[in-house]
């Protein structure tokens, strides 16, 4: 199996995960005399064994994100790390920017006036700069997922 089938059953696992214990939830208290439309007890061990699979196979993943490089010799954690860290970069120059703009709700020339102290120009060309390394970063992480054979 290839790291990226991996990754896309690891997703698939964490939904079904998520959905059994909506189950779980929904079934686990009925009214006096009525029967739940499942058995809450063998959603709760097919849960369990959910969870047993997701554990080998996040292990898995995590021994290759270890021990796979790059073609610029980055191991993939290392790549992950600084990707993760490009996202949430991003995500604060773009709160910043967002910060920026009001509605404007002045009625008079006499109200308040808002006046933005960021530079939103210089903070627009490092939100596009992080993005374009961001997207760059994932292409080779994705390319180097679907040649990782676990």
């Amino acid at each position: 199996m290839k790291l990226a089938e991996a990754l896309l059953l690891r997703g698939d696992l964490q939904k079904k995960l998520a959905s059994m214990r909506e189950r779980i939830v929904r079934n686990g208290l009925v009214q006096e005399g009525n029967t739940p439309q499942e058995d809450p007890e063998a959603l709760l061990l097919e849960a369990y064994a959910v969870t047993t699979e997701l554990e080998k196979l996040v292990l898995a993943i995590n021994a290759a994100n270890m021990s796979n490089k790059l073609p610029d010799g980055r191991i993939l954690t290392a790549a992950i790390a600084e990707r993760d860290s490009l996202i949430q970069r991003h995500g604060l120059l773009q709160a910043a920017i967002g910060s920026t703009q009001k509605e404007p709700d002045r009625y008079s020339a006499r109200e308040i006036k808002w006046v933005s102290v960021f530079d939103v120009k210089k903070l627009q060309k490092q939100s596009e700069d992080l993005a374009k390394k961001l997207r760059e970063l994932n292409a080779k992480i994705q390319e180097s997922n679907w040649q990782v054979v676990l």
